[in-house]
Protein backbone atom coordinates (compact mmCIF):
# COMPACT_ATOMS: atom_id res chain seq x y z
CA UNK A 1 0.00 0.00 0.00
CA UNK A 2 0.66 3.47 -0.80
CA UNK A 3 -0.74 7.03 -0.18
CA UNK A 4 -2.34 8.32 -3.62
CA UNK A 5 -1.01 12.09 -2.57
CA UNK A 6 2.59 10.66 -2.38
CA UNK A 7 2.45 9.26 -5.43
CA UNK A 8 1.01 11.99 -7.10
CA UNK A 9 3.88 14.36 -5.39
CA UNK A 10 6.70 11.66 -6.60
CA UNK A 11 5.13 11.98 -10.31
CA UNK A 12 4.96 15.56 -10.62
CA UNK A 13 8.64 15.64 -9.05
CA UNK A 14 9.59 13.25 -11.57
CA UNK A 15 7.72 15.43 -14.48
CA UNK A 16 9.39 18.33 -13.18
CA UNK A 17 13.04 16.64 -13.95
CA UNK A 18 11.95 15.28 -17.43
CA UNK A 19 11.25 18.87 -18.45
CA UNK A 20 15.04 20.16 -17.68
CA UNK A 21 16.69 16.93 -18.68
CA UNK A 22 18.26 16.23 -22.17
CA UNK A 23 17.59 14.83 -25.00
CA UNK A 24 14.30 16.22 -24.81
CA UNK A 25 13.70 19.18 -22.33
CA UNK A 26 11.50 21.47 -23.43
CA UNK A 27 12.02 24.25 -20.74
CA UNK A 28 15.93 24.25 -22.02
CA UNK A 29 14.23 25.03 -25.64
CA UNK A 30 12.20 27.66 -24.07
CA UNK A 31 15.75 29.18 -22.05
CA UNK A 32 17.11 29.36 -25.99
CA UNK A 33 14.37 31.09 -27.37
CA UNK A 34 14.73 33.60 -25.68
CA UNK A 35 18.94 33.92 -24.65
CA UNK A 36 21.15 35.89 -26.72
CA UNK A 37 22.66 34.00 -29.98
CA UNK A 38 25.94 33.24 -28.51
CA UNK A 39 24.44 31.06 -25.95
CA UNK A 40 24.42 27.82 -27.20
CA UNK A 41 22.29 25.12 -26.67
CA UNK A 42 25.04 23.11 -25.16
CA UNK A 43 25.51 25.89 -22.85
CA UNK A 44 22.17 25.79 -21.24
CA UNK A 45 22.01 22.30 -20.85
CA UNK A 46 25.21 22.43 -19.04
CA UNK A 47 24.32 24.95 -16.73
CA UNK A 48 20.56 23.40 -16.00
CA UNK A 49 22.82 20.20 -14.20
CA UNK A 50 22.90 21.53 -11.20
CA UNK A 51 19.25 21.88 -10.80
CA UNK A 52 18.78 18.61 -11.98
CA UNK A 53 20.91 16.77 -9.78
CA UNK A 54 19.14 19.27 -7.09
CA UNK A 55 15.73 17.54 -8.42
CA UNK A 56 16.90 13.85 -8.65
CA UNK A 57 18.00 14.57 -4.88
CA UNK A 58 14.62 15.67 -3.51
CA UNK A 59 13.20 12.60 -5.95
CA UNK A 60 15.47 10.23 -4.34
CA UNK A 61 14.41 11.43 -0.58
CA UNK A 62 10.52 11.44 -1.45
CA UNK A 63 11.26 8.27 -2.75
CA UNK A 64 13.16 6.59 0.39
CA UNK A 65 11.47 8.66 3.09
CA UNK A 66 7.37 9.14 2.01
CA UNK A 67 6.60 11.12 4.74
CA UNK A 68 8.82 13.75 3.78
CA UNK A 69 5.75 14.09 1.11
CA UNK A 70 2.86 14.06 3.71
CA UNK A 71 4.74 16.10 6.40
CA UNK A 72 2.72 19.20 5.14
CA UNK A 73 -0.50 17.90 4.33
Amino acid sequence: GYSPIWFGILFAVNMQVSFLSPPFGPAAFYLKGVAPPEISLKDIFVSLLPFIALQLCVLFALLFWPNLAMWLV
